[in-house]
């Protein structure tokens, strides 16, 4: 959970998603999750396949957002789902048992619920403004400490979260940080990786 990163091909101007993947994994990302919109099925399945051997070699898990029947169809390690993008119990019922199954939640209810159907972790935001989803609550800094207190999942936080904001979560017990444009919109990827994980570590 510490540096989770989100792929976004809208940010790369034109480089190669799985290169910039690459790029960042052999940085310091510590889990991939795959969260292509509006790309043709052809190109999203070729990614996806190649995006799995890179984080297996590696060692890093690797998610695909909101679509179980993909994560499935490319043998990811698991999915995250949103609140309407489909249930912990449909996701064990096409993975099977084995698989990391996230969920996302902005409340306590909801990250309590999430731990009784037997999800695996908690992605909780939006911290802080974000233009990656324009319609995403904001979280307040005190529930998100008291998710991670009351539950006992890894807890990982999304939503607008750089360089210069990252320090502000240093006493809320979060497990990590989910980010996109943090790293994907930076010229070098790679080095973005990079003083992200060092701040993590």
């Amino acid at each position: 959970m510490k540096l989770y990163v989100v792929t976004d091909r809208r940010w790369l101007r034109g480089r190669d998603l799985c290169d910039a993947v690459e790029e960042i994994l052999d940085n310091g990302a510590t889990l991939i999750q795959l969260r292509e919109k509006n790309v043709p099925r052809h190109r999203y399945a070729a990614d996806a396949v190649k995006i799995r051997k890179l984080c297996r070699s590696r060692g890093v898990p690797f998610v695909i957002n909101d679509d179980i029947a993909a994560a499935a169809e490319f043998e990811a390690d698991g999915v995250h789902v949103g609140q309407e993008d489909g249930s912990v119990a449909e996701a064990r019922r096409l993975l099977g048992k084995d698989k990391i199954v996230g969920v996302s939640v902005d409340n306590v209810e909801q990250a309590l619920l999430a731990e009784h159907q037997g999800a695996d972790y908690l992605g909780v935001g939006a911290m802080f403004p974000t233009g990656s989803k324009a319609d995403a609550d904001r979280v307040a800094l005190t529930t998100l400490a008291e998710i991670c207190r009351r539950s006992s999942l890894p807890v990982v936080a999304i939503g607008g979260i750089g360089k210069e904001n990252i320090g502000l979560l240093r006493e809320t017990g979060v497990d990590g940080v989910a980010v996109i444009s943090a790293i994907f919109a930076q010229e070098d990827l790679g080095r973005a990786t990079r003083e992200l994980r060092a701040l993590l570590d």
